[in-house]
Formats: structure tokens, sequence, C-alpha cells
């Protein structure tokens, strides 16, 4: 009598902590769902109309469909990480410019150091070379 109940109190307490993970699983499911269902609808609807217009170089400056180990031109990388670098760097002057009544002349001169620093950087690029695509 005694095994039964705690073996029937054991099942309980085990589906109760079951019951924790259902929203856990739900989010999940719904995650896949949400992650998947839009590609899938996109091949299945979506029209496959290849011509060589669609197929040609585009802004990368190789063919689209060749040996994937092929060589390329290190200057592409270069100009993609100088931007991508630059516009992070641009994206710390938003919070600056909201706030800039509230960090008054200190926090100004500040802002105007890291704009200073940004512009030698260019300069430094552009002197050098590194924005030239020949």
């Amino acid at each position: 009598m005694w095994i039964n109940a705690a073996s029937a109190n054991l099942d309980q307490n085990r589906q109760m902590n079951l019951d924790q993970y259902l929203p856990v699983l739900l989010f999940i499911l719904i995650g896949l769902v949400t992650g998947i269902a839009p590609q899938v609808l996109g091949y299945v609807l979506g029209p496959n109309r290849p011509d060589p217009a669609k197929n040609s170089p585009y802004e990368c400056g190789f063919e689209a469909f060749e040996d994937a180990r092929m060589k390329f031109d290190v200057r592409y990388y270069l100009i993609a990480i100088l931007f991508i670098l630059f516009d992070l760097e641009i994206a710390f002057l938003f919070p600056w410019a909201i706030a800039a009544k509230e960090i008054g002349v200190v926090g100004f001169w500040a802002i105007m150091e890291f704009v200073g620093i940004l512009v030698i950087g260019f300069v430094y690029m552009w002197k050098k070379g590194a924005l030239d695509w020949e």
C-alpha cells in the first residue's frame, strides 16, 4: 500500500516536471516552423526561370557557378571589411546625437576626438590605396 502511494506520488511529480517543459517545447516548435516554413513556401511557390543574365557575375566580380576553390582578389574582402568597420563606428554617433544636450562640452569634445580618429584612419587608408579598385 505504501509503495503504491509513493509510486503514484513519484509519477505525479514526474508529470508536473514535464509540464514545465511544454512552453519551451512549443517555443522551439514555433521557432522551427517560423524559420523553415517561409523557405519551403518560397521554394515551392517561387518561380524558377534561370537565364544568362541572372547567372552572370554581379557585385563580386567572378562567375557565379564555377569551382568554389578558385582564387580571386583579396581587395574585395578588404573593401568589405573597411565598410563594416566604418559603418559600425559611425553607428556609435547615433546615441551621441540623441544625448548631445545631456553630455555637455566634455562629451562634445570626446565625440570630436572620436570623429577625428575616424577621419585620420580614413585618410590613411585612402593614401595607402586601400579604397582603390583597379
